[in-house]
């Protein structure tokens, strides 16, 4: 048997299609629109997110977290997605699998960030829904974990619409925006899933 896990193969790493949105790994050519939408939604994203360095929306910070992204996705540590709206190819987000692990765990953990002028509208909860296909069918994982801030209650809300058990409480969990922040741990497997 191959070192490589046979999930990692380059032809998962493509686009995925939902309801109104799909998925697909960043290219290059994005930088420009998902510079645009994180600048104009930064007030509405920076209490949920890590602190955005000086450099965070530069080109040059973009192609070296492309560079990452591949790098993970070779690796199969994690993949990252972008979020289009099907209607009009509109860039209105992103999901992310980080810290997969192989043998006995089977599991990653679950990331998404959305554009404001796009929150609330669904395309988060189908973007979800098509990366969890993506964990279970084509990773072929068991456990998919997410964490959120507790005062974040549309995230709280969308894990529990797609079908996620809240699971425990972590005290100073993440650093959020340049404090450590408490979370709500919240985790899918693959029988709830396919029920």
């Amino acid at each position: 048997m191959s070192l490589l896990s046979p999930f990692s193969r380059p032809s998962l790493y493509r686009r995925y299609d939902g309801k109104a949105i799909y998925i697909r790994p960043p290219q290059s050519s994005d930088w420009l629109a998902w510079a645009e939408l994180r600048t104009e939604s930064r007030e509405f994203l920076e209490p949920w997110e890590p602190t955005w360095p000086h450099s965070a929306l530069s080109r040059a910070t973009y192609r070296r977290r492309l560079q990452r992204y591949a790098r993970d996705a070779r690796d199969d540590e994690g993949y990252a997605f972008l979020i289009f709206r099907q209607a009009d190819d509109a860039l209105v987000g992103g999901v992310n699998m980080s810290n997969v692990a192989r043998g006995i765990r089977l599991s990653c953990s679950l990331g998404y960030w959305i554009g404001e002028r796009y929150a609330r509208q669904g395309y988060m909860t189908d973007a979800v829904r098509v990366i969890l296909r993506f964990a279970f069918d084509q990773l072929r994982l068991h456990r998919v974990e997410a964490g959120c801030v507790p005062t974040n209650a549309a995230s709280r809300d969308l894990l529990r619409k797609v079908g996620f058990t809240e699971e425990g409480y972590a005290r100073k969990y993440l650093s959020i925006n340049g404090a450590w922040h408490d979370h709500l741990l919240f985790a899918m497997v693959s029988d709830d899933f396919r029920a």
